[in-house]
């Protein structure tokens, strides 16, 4: 028989009020955003203070930016998440349904979206605030992995996103039709990998550390380094992740059970690798470009 870790018994829910009949809930999830944005914004803050963190001993903007900045990169994140989800994962749906586009409440939102949104967001306020470009992207670098961590960790509590099936000892067997939805015989539990715990670990966590260890050392002095690094590490976790975390379900038939979205050679690509494979190029060009740069004449 195999051996599995039942789902703990965990809410998605923090509390809930009702008020004038409706009822108002506080959702884990939500709170991950609030407070991933709010430990970035401190993250980003204790930079700054510390000039001689940056190139020429001189921080890239100052206290009171951070704050328009943050104001920016919270839209971007919005906006981008969103509309990243509508025309990467589900076009089809949301062109016969646009009234829905929207409806976040109601769920759907794309990392690789929101980085599209922060990173013009980024573009939008260098531009007005007159700040270099690869200084602020270093700073939002490393004030985001603990947004990624806490937010994988909330979909973990929320039984979402979960694994493809396996037989790993530490497989979790996930509630709801769908999660115990693997062709098993009935009556037995399907377990599968807890792809949100890989990506916390990987992407958050992992992440997190090395940049900081990176701007222990000096990276900052060497503008756009940082931000590089977490390029091509978001990139190459995700990538990794993506081989056993269960596809969307848009992208599951009968004649493509492995939910892959692009076939190059007789290979296939999940929609996760192919929007990462710019991330890890553009990651690897931009940090080849900046040490060049920052190497002795």
């Amino acid at each position: 028989m195999q051996a599995y870790i039942p789902f703990p018994n965990l809410s998605p829910e923090l509390f809930s009020i009702e008020l004038f009949g409706m009822t108002f809930a506080l959702r884990w999830y939500a709170l991950a955003y609030i407070a991933g944005i709010l430990i970035g914004w401190r993250i980003a803050l204790a930079a700054i203070r510390r000039p001689k963190l940056w190139a020429g001993d001189l921080a890239p903007m100052t206290e009171n930016q951070i704050e328009d900045l943050l104001t920016a990169i919270i839209l971007g994140i919005i906006l981008g998440g969103r509309l990243g989800y509508v025309l990467f994962y589900q076009p089809a749906y949301y062109l016969a349904n646009p009234i829905e586009i929207p409806m976040v409440w109601t769920g759907g939102m794309s990392f690789h979206g929101g980085l599209l949104g922060v990173m013009a967001a980024i573009l939008w306020f260098c531009w007005k605030q007159r700040v270099p470009l690869a200084s602020t992207a270093d700073l939002a670098a490393i004030a985001t992995p603990v947004g990624l961590l806490l937010g994988r960790l909330s979909n973990f509590v929320n039984a979402e996103l979960w694994g493809r099936p396996t037989d790993v000892p530490w497989a979790v067997a996930f509630p709801g039709s769908a999660a115990q939805d693997c062709g098993q015989p009935v009556g037995e539990v399907c377990a599968r990998h807890p792809s949100q715990l890989y990506e916390a670990t990987l992407e958050g966590l992992i992440l997190g550390l090395v940049l900081l260890i990176l701007v222990r050392r000096g990276a900052l002095k060497i503008p756009g380094l940082t931000a590089a690094t977490f390029f091509i590490g978001y990139g190459l976790s995700r990538f990794l992740v993506e081989f056993v975390r269960q596809p969307d379900a848009q992208f599951v038939s009968d004649g493509n059970p492995l939910g892959l979205a692009l076939h190059i050679g007789g290979y296939g690509l999940t929609m996760g690798q192919v929007l990462c494979l710019p991330m890890i190029f553009g990651g690897l060009a931009v940090m080849a470009i900046v040490r060049r740069r920052a190497a002795p004449a």
